[in-house]
């Protein structure tokens, strides 16, 4: 590796790590100012921002004539976001989640990417089924805000500092306040993108160096640097305790990923963008279920658990090993394939289903027992 591309990967990490900073304290402070739970803040304002380079990079794909990149990137960032993103950030912090968050807003990613991959089964997304998704995410982004604002918040975010401490007494935001947090958020929004676009260009030229092929380095290398904002985001929120926005952002940047940033791609791209029959055979199907995993993690106890966090990590690992082993038809394939299908998912599958009997069973027996408590005696 040669010096110029070392110092666009170390000062691309620089840029995430301040630039995530920023602009969690930017966003916390405008979610104060405009009435809105961090919760909210993180699956609009936060998540739009740092999908900005998904974003920029499938744009430029679509059009410049590089579609399997294109679609890796938004495939390989969704699920580099809850694997990875998530896993991460709940290995810091468990991650405590809203109800609400179960109730609407994960079945919405769901719902988006079993609509992707439905989208792509005819071999591409059309330009009217670019448009269709980006219509989806409007109404979303609404809905959001709406219910957002009517909802009664669970209690006052953390602040950071003591000028914020004496706006959260008080109640309301000054308009410098506001002034300065919306610039904390344009100015975090600005570094993450040229971070993650320094990031992005110098691992793509390793991974190009290495012989692998656009859609590889989609789902690998481009979709693990343009999710660096959102990594750098959520574990930072987790750290400063602003568990809401951390889980937002990866939910939220998800729901954009497909409404955004893969509608408006085939809504400008001519003739849409192709899907090699490859994604529709696997990769695509492995982001549906990797939204679908997140389900019973949410409902049990709305806590993403930090051996739930390694079990994320650990299959993301497995995701990208047998990506570069198919790339390279290595020997070691056939093996690798096996134990995953016949041993860890089966086993995760099991223990998934245990916890969500355990947990169903634990509230009958609370109800059960309040309402005899409460009962005529």
């Amino acid at each position: 590796m040669n010096a110029p591309t070392l110092g666009m990967l170390l000062g691309g990490l620089v840029l995430l790590v301040g630039g995530g900073e920023v602009l969690v304290r930017g966003a916390s402070g405008l979610a104060r100012g405009f009435g809105l739970s961090p919760l909210v803040v993180g699956l609009t304002v936060v998540s739009f921002a740092t999908s900005a380079p998904e974003l920029a990079v499938t744009l430029d794909a679509a059009v410049s004539g590089s579609p399997g990149l294109a679609v890796g990137n938004v495939v390989g960032s969704n699920i580099v976001n809850v694997l990875l993103v998530l896993g991460l950030s709940a290995l810091i912090l468990p991650l405590a989640v809203r109800s609400s968050l179960v109730r609407r807003d994960v079945p919405v990613m769901l719902a988006l990417s079993a609509l992707l991959l439905v989208l792509a089964l005819d071999g591409g997304v059309s330009r009217l089924d670019g448009l269709l998704l980006v219509v989806l995410l409007v109404g979303y982004v609404v809905w959001s805000i709406v219910g957002g604002r009517r909802a009664d918040p669970a209690g006052p975010p953390a602040g950071d500092g003591e000028h914020d401490r004496r706006d959260a007494a008080d109640g309301r935001r000054t308009a410098g306040a506001m002034l300065r947090d919306g610039a904390l958020l344009a100015v975090g929004v600005a570094a993450l993108v040229l971070g993650a676009d320094w990031l992005v260009g110098a691992a793509t030229e390793v991974a190009g160096a290495l012989g692998l092929s656009d859609m590889v380095i989609g789902l690998t290398v481009v979709a693990v640097g343009t999710s660096l904002p959102e990594l750098a985001t959520s574990v930072i929120a987790a750290v400063r305790g602003e568990r809401d926005m951390a889980v937002g952002n990866v939910v939220g940047s998800n729901i954009f990923n497909i409404g955004a940033v893969m509608g408006l791609s085939a809504a400008v791209a001519p003739g849409g963008v192709p899907v090699e029959p490859s994604a529709v055979r696997f990769d695509l199907p492995v982001m549906v279920a990797v939204a679908l995993l997140l389900l019973p993690i949410v409902f049990t106890g709305f806590t993403v658990a930090r051996w739930e966090a390694v079990v994320f990590v650990g299959y993301y690992g497995a995701y990208v090993a047998f990506l570069l082993l198919d790339a390279t038809t290595h020997d070691a394939l056939p093996a690798f394939s096996a134990v995953m299908l016949g041993f860890v998912v089966p086993l995760t599958v099991l223990t998934f289903v245990a916890l969500v009997g355990y947990e169903l069973g634990l509230r009958r027996g609370r109800r059960s027992a309040a309402e005899r408590g409460t009962g005529p005696t």
